[in-house]
């Protein structure tokens, strides 16, 4: 099975990403797509393994194998939390319900040392192209401050929401490079102080739901087994838990 026919025939869930998701879409924008697929579990059972990720086949489009995608977000990986909570589905399955239903058992207090993490290197990437250029990157400026946003109101809330709001014109505004760097630097510097404050009396959860995650996988790959598959009747015997060993 090519990782094409992976996408294409076991995508559980999908949905759209970037600007259009973040409410900070232009005309110029492009289409940003993320998935999920499930690998059948038999693919499993040899030497070569389903791969954990698949590029394509369409352009801006990258999908995740269901387990890698769990393990990410247990983890608390800012791109695979935020792709959880897109407002924009696009393709939804029985087992993709169930995953997003998932959304909360995901969230932890780890995020905020991830989300922290990840902003620090790039205002790193950032503070270097104003040394050497005399101005950031204005887009990856926005995209900076909408995340440290977001990780500050996912603490004070125990909710994850990505859409910008109505801070919208204003990061539109910073995107185009409207606003003085120093009001930048600002801006960001309270959005650290306040995500700080609200680290500290979070709602969130010391850690994920880990093993409801893992139940979930478990099933899902039972299930998959348990289709009709060339090893036959024997093979789903065994997975049972009959004879047949």
């Amino acid at each position: 099975m090519t990782p094409e026919q992976l996408v294409r025939d076991h995508t559980v869930y999908s949905c759209v990403m970037g600007s259009r998701a973040f409410g900070l879409a232009t005309a110029a924008s492009d289409t940003d797509l993320r998935g999920v697929y499930a690998a059948p579990t038999p693919l499993f059972w040899g030497f070569d393994k389903p791969p954990t990720h698949v590029e394509g086949p369409a352009e801006e489009q990258f999908s995740w194998e269901l387990e890698r995608f769990c393990e990410l977000a247990l983890r608390a990986n800012p791109n695979i939390l935020e792709c959880l909570h897109s407002p924009l589905v696009e393709q939804l399955n029985d087992t993709g319900r169930e995953l997003l239903d998932l959304r909360g058992a995901f969230l932890s207090r780890h995020a905020h040392a991830t989300f922290t993490g990840y902003a620090l290197s790039q205002r790193k990437k950032l503070d270097a192209d104003v040394r050497l250029h005399g101005a950031p990157r204005w887009k990856h400026a926005m995209h900076l401050v909408r995340l440290m946003t977001s990780c500050r109101d996912l603490l004070r809330t125990g909710v994850l929401t990505i859409d910008v709001g109505p801070d919208r014109d204003r990061l539109l505004a910073l995107k185009r490079g409207e606003l003085p760097w120093r009001e930048v630097e600002a801006w960001m510097a309270r959005l650290a102080e306040e995500t700080e404050q609200a680290a500290t009396r979070t709602p969130l959860p010391a850690e994920p739901d880990g093993p409801r995650v893992a139940d979930f996988l478990f099933r899902v790959r039972r299930e998959s087994a348990l289709q009709p598959h060339p090893y036959g009747e024997v093979v789903r015997r065994v997975v049972s838990g009959g004879p047949g060993r």
